[in-house]
This record gives C-alpha cells, sequence and structure tokens, in this order.
C-alpha cells in the first residue's frame, strides 16, 4: 500500500526515515492544503515540512512511546497526528494546520515546525475581518492585544512570525475547548549555523529570533493558549536518551542537520 501511494504522488520512499509509516505518512499529507510533495517542497534539503513530517511521523502508530516533550505541560500522549487543522469557529476562509498535533488526556497539544523560515523574508502582517468579528472572551485577551498592536503597527517581529502564531493559538483553542482540553502551542525551532548549502546564517538574525521569541512568549502569557518554545535540539536529545527512540533520534539527526 505504502509504495502504491508512493507512485501515485511521485514521492521517493527514501524522503522518509525508516519505520516511518508511509501510507499513513501521506494520507496526511494528501489532506493538507501546503502540496508539499506535488510542489517539490518536501524534496528541499532546508524543508520544515520534511523533518516534522519524519520526526513526529513516526509516532503515527506508536503515540505511547512519544515522551511528554521537555518543558511542556501535556501527560501522556494518546493520539499523534501530523499535518492537523485547527479550525476556526466558522466556516468559510482558511483556518490553522500545524505541522503535529499530540492529543492526552488533559490537553491539546500543538506543535508549528520552523528550522530556516525566521530567517527568511518576513511575511507581511494580515489578520481578516473574521478576527475582530469574534469575541475570544478574556482567556484570549492577551492575544488580542497582541494582534491589535501588530496591525496598528505598534509591535512588530522581524524573525518570528507572530502573525501565524497568533492564527494559530486561536483555532488550538477552539479546538480543545470543543474536546474539553487545555491548549498548549509549542514551538519548535531550529537554530542552524549555516543554510542547507553551507553559506552561512546571520548570527544576528539568530539572537533577533531568539529575542524575538521571548517577547513573545512574555506577551501571550497567562492566556488559555499556553506557549512553550523549544529546540529541535532539546527535543532530539530527549529521545536520543530514550532506549526504544534512540535510533530514530539518530536518524532524524543524521538526515537534518544542523539543528
Amino acid at each position: 500500500m505504502g509504495s502504491l501511494a508512493v507512485q501515485f504522488t511521485g514521492c521517493d520512499l527514501a524522503d522518509f526515515l525508516p519505520d516511518v509509516p508511509v501510507a499513513a505518512v501521506l494520507a496526511a499529507l494528501a489532506r493538507s492544503p501546503g502540496n508539499e510533495l506535488a510542489t517539490g517542497k518536501f524534496d528541499s534539503p532546508e524543508s520544515s515540512a520534511a523533518l516534522a513530517v519524519n520526526a513526529f511521523g513516526w509516532f503515527l502508530e506508536r503515540a505511547a512511546l512519544l515522551p511528554p516533550l521537555p518543558g511542556v505541560p501535556m501527560g501522556k500522549p494518546l493520539v499523534v497526528e501530523i499535518e492537523a487543522e485547527m479550525r476556526f469557529p466558522w466556516k468559510g476562509g482558511r483556518h490553522p494546520w500545524l505541522d503535529a498535533a499530540v492529543t492526552t488526556a488533559t490537553s491539546l497539544v500543538g506543535v508549528e515546525s520552523k528550522r530556516y523560515e525566521p530567517f527568511r523574508p518576513a511575511k507581511a502582517t494580515v489578520f481578516s475581518e473574521a478576527y475582530d468579528s469574534r469575541d475570544w472572551g478574556p482567556g484570549m485577551a492577551r492575544h488580542d492585544a497582541l494582534r491589535a498592536a501588530l496591525i496598528a503597527g505598534e509591535r512588530s517581529f522581524r524573525q518570528l512570525d507572530a502573525v501565524q502564531l497568533i492564527k494559530h493559538a486561536y483555532g488550538l483553542r477552539t479546538q480543545a475547548q470543543k474536546r474539553g482540553l487545555g491548549a498548549v502551542l509549542v514551538y519548535l525551532h531550529a537554530a542552524p549555523s549555516n543554510w542547507a548549502n553551507g553559506r552561512p546564517l546571520d548570527p544576528a538574525a539568530i539572537k533577533r529570533h531568539e529575542a524575538e521569541i521571548a517577547a513573545y512568549a512574555k506577551a501571550v502569557k497567562g492566556d488559555d493558549v499556553v506557549f512553550v518554545p523549544l529546540r529541535w535540539s532539546d527535543v532530539l536529545l530527549q529521545w536520543a536518551g530514550i532506549p526504544a527512540l534512540a535510533a530514530h533520534a539518530a536518524a532524524v539527526n543524521g538526515r537534518f542537520a544542523l539543528l
């Protein structure tokens, strides 16, 4: 089944690490709007999607083996998803898609993975009118205030895509409330010293990214969606120390260097 799916997508089995359930991963990718496979983005040596899909896709059929992520209030994972849609409380328009989602008995944890994206040109600050028309409640007041400040030009982020994170937080909260769970948004990022082609990455941009992560975390602290920044290197270090995950951690590190 996996080989047949790969044949139809034009994807190569070499894109996936050992023991990743290819058919399940391809089914998840087919549901998402990113079209990573058809566009060739998945094959890029700088692909963040390929990193997240391989790292978390390994757990699709073995969620119990995923430990609680370092420093994340979540409990024991029950279900792991990749390319998870977090729909807003309305039908039309675009809805957020997270790289991974982990459901536990108490929490819905959304994972937004970044690798080289923070060091590319900044995204525009765009929120549709739908965000203003919705009362997100007092538990999202800090997100609302940051959104208003971004729109007014009173706050800005050069490396961090704060607009995307706020949208993800709204979608994650909506779905967590539906399920009676707490909401946690994990910003899983890297700090590569070089681009994939070996060209050095500006150290100032790396420092600025870290400072902006801290500023964003401070701005939204206390809201219903708990924001947790986390380094890929810390996650892989955790996995490497668990016998059942050590080989997978080594495979991720071997394929996706400079994390």
